[in-house]
C-alpha cells in the first residue's frame, strides 16, 4: 500500500502538466525552510547575547523571528514565481523576457516587504539584498559593454572596493557617534557592546573577564 501511495505521488510530482505549479510549490517549501535555516541560528546567538528576560521570553523571540523569516520569504517565492508564471503565460511569445522578472520582483517585494509597519526581520531581509544589489550593479557597470568607458575600467575594479569599505565604515562610525538613532537597532546595540561599553569597566573582571 505504501508503494502505490509513493508511486502516485511521484506520477504526480513528475507530470510536465503540473510542472508549473509545482514549482511555486517546491519554491514556497525552499523559502520557509532557508529562511529558517538562516534566521533561527542568528536569532538564538543574537537574543541570548544580548537581549534580557526569561528563557521561555527568550525563546519566544526566537522563535518568531524564525517564523516571519521563513513565512516572508515562502510567500515572496509563491508570489514572484506565482506573477512570473501569469505573465510568462499571457504573454504573445509564451515566453519569459526580462522585464518579466523585473516586474514581478516588484509586485512581490511591494506585497510581503513593503507594505504596513515593517519589523526588524523584514528590514534585515531588505537592506541585505540592497547591498548585494548595489554590488551586483557595480560589477555590471565595470563589464563590457557597461556604463563605464573602457579605459576607466580597471582603475574602477582595482579601486573601487577599498573606497567602498574605507566610506562604508566611515559613514556608520560617523553616524553612530552623531545619529545613532538613524542606525539599525541590532546594529545599533553591536556597536554599543564593541565601542561604548568597552569605555566602562571597575574592576579587572569587568576589564577583560565580562563585560558587566
Amino acid at each position: 500500500m505504501a508503494d502505490h501511495d509513493q508511486e502516485s505521488l511521484d506520477k504526480i510530482a513528475l507530470d510536465p502538466q503540473l510542472a508549473d505549479i509545482l514549482s511555486i510549490v517546491k519554491g514556497a517549501r525552499n523559502g520557509f525552510t532557508y529562511g529558517a535555516k538562516i534566521r533561527f541560528p542568528h536569532a538564538l546567538v543574537m537574543v541570548f547575547l544580548f537581549r534580557s528576560g526569561t528563557l521561555q521570553e527568550k525563546l519566544r523571540i526566537i522563535l518568531k523571528a524564525t517564523f516571519q523569516h521563513a513565512r516572508n520569504l515562502a510567500t515572496f517565492a509563491t508570489v514572484y514565481k506565482s506573477v512570473l508564471l501569469l505573465l510568462r503565460t499571457t504573454s504573445t511569445k509564451g515566453m519569459e523576457s526580462s522585464p518579466h522578472t523585473f516586474v514581478a520582483g516588484l509586485i512581490g517585494g511591494y506585497m510581503v516587504f513593503g507594505r504596513g509597519i515593517q519589523s526588524s526581520v523584514n528590514q534585515q531581509i531588505v537592506i541585505y539584498v540592497f547591498a548585494r544589489v548595489v554590488l551586483a550593479l557595480a560589477r555590471l557597470s565595470v563589464q563590457k559593454g557597461g556604463a563605464i568607458p573602457r579605459d576607466l575600467r580597471e582603475r574602477v575594479t582595482n579601486n573601487a572596493w577599498p573606497v567602498f569599505a574605507a566610506l562604508s565604515w566611515a559613514s556608520v562610525m560617523w553616524l553612530y557617534r552623531w545619529h545613532p538613532e538613524t542606525i539599525q537597532p541590532s546594529l545599533k546595540s553591536s556597536m554599543k557592546y564593541i565601542y561604548v561599553d568597552s569605555n566602562h569597566w571597575d574592576s579587572f573582571k569587568t576589564l577583560l573577564l565580562r563585560n558587566k
